[in-house]
């Protein structure tokens, strides 16, 4: 995805950071393949970049883990950063974040440690030129699919004209937060939890532990008691809250299994994922209940919004 000879235009990685890669909507209709969707953690981050330098919605761009990355440009570039903040710079000046700005050819692009949230978005007028696998350039690495940055890679993209410097409307900016709140979709298995132990999961607060990836998310709090019995493996939608035996829930996100036996309380409402797609270890969860009408209403805006 990433060798080319050097007459291409685009970025050159200097520093790969913890952990980047090319990311666009993710890829559907492979689940019966036992291939995960990926595709970016944080939508709205990723939407707004694209939307900030009037890319397509679905054009592919960077997502940057913790930071510690760095970026050299082989030719003039017009770009767009958002989500957590990670102090970056243009050749020793800070950039700010939420917006656009002009990399001129020879330049480079520092991204520090992230300050708050854990995921960056680097998106490129027309997006990074990558040959698609199965409809998308979505880096999978438990599926083979793409991988992650190296010190070296190129990233092509095409020379940019100048865009007039913009920014993301200050009320669309997310606010960090100590404890965020997730909404629920209940599934069709909630009625086998006792109403105790729905009850404490509704009134507990959960804390994002350090076993959180682009798999999934693993709370600690309070335990939730399973349903007798065992479950048929199904397959597993995106958010899904799995509650395994030690009755500590398991939010499993993008590159998640497509097929799974725990009990189900339901899943997270689709636009509430980005918050827990920036929730750093520690951060605090609470679960609320939300209708599929108020959900379905919900996601549907925010895809006529983006043009999804």
């Amino acid at each position: 995805m990433f060798e080319g000879e050097k007459k291409l235009l685009g970025l050159t990685v200097h520093r790969a950071g913890v952990h980047a890669s090319l990311q666009d909507l993710g890829r559907f209709g492979y689940a019966r393949h036992g291939l995960s969707q990926g595709g970016v953690m944080d939508l709205h981050s990723y939407c707004w970049a694209n939307r900030l330098l009037e890319n397509n919605p679905g054009c592919p761009a960077l997502e940057i883990v913790i930071g510690m990355a760095a970026f050299r440009a082989e030719s003039d570039l017009s770009l767009a950063i958002t989500g957590a903040d990670m102090q970056v710079k243009l050749d020793g000046v800070p950039v700010g974040n939420w917006r656009t700005f002009i990399m001129k050819r020879g330049q480079t692009l520092t991204v520090q440690a992230a300050r708050t949230g854990m995921r960056t978005y680097l998106a490129v007028k027309g997006g990074f030129q990558a040959e698609p696998t199965l409809g998308s350039v979505s880096t999978v690495v438990r599926n083979g699919l793409g991988r992650v940055l190296r010190e070296g890679d190129l990233l092509p993209a095409g020379n940019s004209d100048s865009l007039a410097a913009v920014h993301v409307p200050p009320r669309y900016v997310p606010a960090d937060q100590e404890t965020i709140e997730l909404r629920v979709i209940e599934s069709y298995q909630v009625a086998d939890f006792s109403s105790s132990a729905l009850e404490r999961f509704y009134q507990s607060e959960y804390l994002v532990t350090q076993d959180a990836d682009r798999m999934g998310v693993r709370l600690q709090g309070p335990a939730i008691s399973s349903p007798p019995g065992s479950l048929i493996s199904e397959g597993i939608a995106l958010g899904a809250i799995q509650i395994p035996a030690d009755g500590q829930p398991i939010i499993l996100l993008n590159d998640r299994q497509t097929l799974g036996g725990y009990a189900k309380m339901g899943c997270i409402a689709r636009v509430d994922l980005a918050k827990l797609a920036q929730a750093r270890p520690g951060t605090a969860v609470r679960f609320v209940a939300v209708s599929m009408e108020q959900a379905q209403r919900d996601w549907r805006e925010f895809c006529l919004y983006f043009d999804l």
